[in-house]
């Protein structure tokens, strides 16, 4: 089968590799039919941790072709949205909706146990408590925006989630990527009054008021601590959403946090220590956030997108199919795409 394959920062590749099959009683096999590209994976693209040779992709919807023996909720033939994190659904950490910390879990795409995304077909470990059976067919219209529920739009959930929205809270976003727009979202859905996206392209600016952001700071650093609080009275937002993980993403937020406030951050951390830890204690902030339990969220979010009350699936602006997934890489390394579906 066809899947793509990282060698090098910069040398993504569509290689012909060995077959998905099952291996174990607990496994399904899907044949992907929409996958994406995902922000994270510039990361190792741009040179950051990656394992020569790691198949991509972490996003992903398919039809179950086969199960093994032990499964028993999943049946071939499903149209099944796959979580970035695979999961037994039964341990404690399942059980409580932490499913990224699964005592038998793993990430696809990252070089381990489970293969890529990225590819025409999928391995999936714990398929009965990893996978989350669609009630539509292989080519429904709203494709787009149930693709989300596999990372983005649970991932900008679990970012306001943790940052503590509330109806008639200040919101900030920091980030215009897509994890960052769903978090604008996330924020419109749990009630916040101002939602203030921290962002510089106009494309996205105008996604992100659509999808209910009042204000815009295309500032950086001081300038944009200070234009924050100049629109929140000089006290800072109750709640940020931290979906970058730069060192300066994270000074910034601790910078526009109102004291008590809280800050969800769900960009995968670029920095040894959190930034502004020691104003963090003075001034009774918290910060919660890591992998996005995505799994947990799809109960909740998916009816908003089948009655068409959200439609992450916007976040999408560039579509290709497998053998064009390096441009892919290439348009979102270049912010010339914001969101790359494949379509194998």
């Amino acid at each position: 089968m066809r899947a793509t394959v990282m060698h090098a920062a910069g040398d993504v590749r569509i290689e012909t590799v060995a077959d998905a099959t099952i291996s174990k009683p607990t496994d399904a096999l899907i044949r992907i039919t929409r996958a994406c590209i995902c922000g994270s994976d510039l990361w190792p693209y741009n040179g950051g941790p990656n394992t020569a040779g790691q198949q991509m992709g972490h996003e992903a919807i398919g039809v179950v072709e086969a199960v093994g023996r032990d499964v028993q909720r999943i049946k071939p033939g499903q149209v099944v949205i796959m979580p970035f994190a695979f999961s037994d659904g039964s341990c404690i950490f399942c059980e409580e909706g932490l499913h990224t910390a699964c005592l038998h879990g793993g990430f696809f795409g990252v070089g381990g146990e489970a293969g890529g995304a990225q590819s025409e077909a999928l391995r999936i470990p714990n398929a009965d408590g990893t996978l989350y059976p669609l009630p539509v067919g292989k080519d429904d219209a709203l494709m787009p925006s149930l693709l989300t529920l596999s990372d983005v739009m649970g991932t900008g959930h679990h970012a306001a989630v943790t940052a503590r929205v509330a109806a008639g809270h200040s919101v900030a976003v920091v980030g215009d990527g897509a994890v960052g727009l769903c978090g604008v979202i996330a924020a419109k859905r749990l009630g916040a009054e101002q939602i203030i996206l921290l962002g510089r392209h106009q494309p996205r600016i105008d996604l992100a008021k659509a999808f209910g952001a009042t204000d815009v700071v295309s500032e950086r650093g001081e300038e944009a601590i200070e234009r924050v609080r100049a629109l929140t009275g000089g006290v800072g937002v109750r709640s940020v959403l931290e979906c970058v993980g730069t060192p300066q993403s994270m000074e910034t937020s601790m910078g526009i946090v109102r004291a008590g406030g809280a800050v969800g951050r769900v960009g995968v951390p670029h920095y040894g220590a959190i930034p502004g830890a020691q104003p963090m204690f003075y001034r009774n902030v918290i910060v919660a956030g890591g992998p996005a339990p995505v799994r947990a969220y799809v109960d909740e979010l998916l009816p908003e997108i089948m009655e068409g009350r959200i439609e992450p699936g916007r976040v999408f602006d560039r579509t290709v199919d497998l053998d064009s997934v390096p441009d892919g890489y290439r348009a979102m390394n270049d912010r010339t795409a914001l969101k790359v579906l494949v379509r194998p």
